[in-house]
């Protein structure tokens, strides 16, 4: 995609959505940890239902810790792979209580050090929490990336460095959730939704936007 699509592209994102957010339901940047660390292979419909009972008894690292594994796998376990999630998060609480005060660190190094977070988690945190210019690739960002020819790449790493490369900076901070709603609600896997879609003209999926 040349750079006046690309410009184009998220201009109409923008225009659209001028402020998007995560659909992850949290209140502060560990709620946003533990949400995340959740979602991995789960919708976020079905995080926050877990969440929203969970957050209510316990919402800070000394909190969770005290429920213990099985009273935190009570609240999270319609989540899948809730058995690993549940020890990660443990751990990850303590290693927040140990090293880091209590509190979410602003920092990649530090984040990826915890239990159950990886560069996409980190990333999500960095920037939804802290406003940080970062761009997450899931699998929503990585087909729309590839589909369109904003970004391609054959791995989330590639595709995220280049999205870094090619967005006009000032986007940067909010194309994470601009591309991740478009691939979960327009650009889907099996049907894309390309005769509504806002940025067909400018799209080189051609096999299904093409007149």
């Amino acid at each position: 995609m040349k750079p006046d699509r690309r410009e184009e592209f998220f201009r109409r994102l923008k225009a659209a959505m001028p402020e998007p957010t995560t659909e992850l339901e949290y209140r502060t940047p560990f709620e946003l940890l533990v949400a995340v660390i959740l979602s991995a292979q789960a919708t976020d419909v079905g995080v926050n239902r877990a969440t929203r009972r969970l957050f209510a008894v316990a919402n800070t690292p000394q909190q969770i810790l005290e429920l213990g594994l099985d009273g935190l796998k009570d609240y999270i376990r319609t989540i899948g792979l809730y058995n690993s999630k549940a020890d990660n998060i443990l751990k990850t609480c303590g290693i927040l209580l140990q090293q880091h005060a209590g509190d979410v660190p602003r920092d990649r190094a530090a984040l990826e050090a915890l239990p159950g977070v990886g560069r996409k988690t980190a990333n999500v945190v960095l920037n939804t929490a802290f406003g940080e210019p970062t761009i997450a690739v899931d699998t929503h960002i990585f087909r729309v990336a590839n589909r369109t020819g904003l970004a391609p790449g054959k791995t989330p790493l590639q595709v995220e460095l280049e999205l870094l490369r090619v967005v006009p900076e000032r986007y940067h901070k909010d194309a994470h959730h601009w591309l991740i709603l478009h691939g979960r609600y327009t650009c889907k896997a099996r049907k894309p939704a390309c005769p509504e879609c806002i940025v067909r003209d400018l799209c080189g999926f051609k096999s299904k936007t093409a007149v």
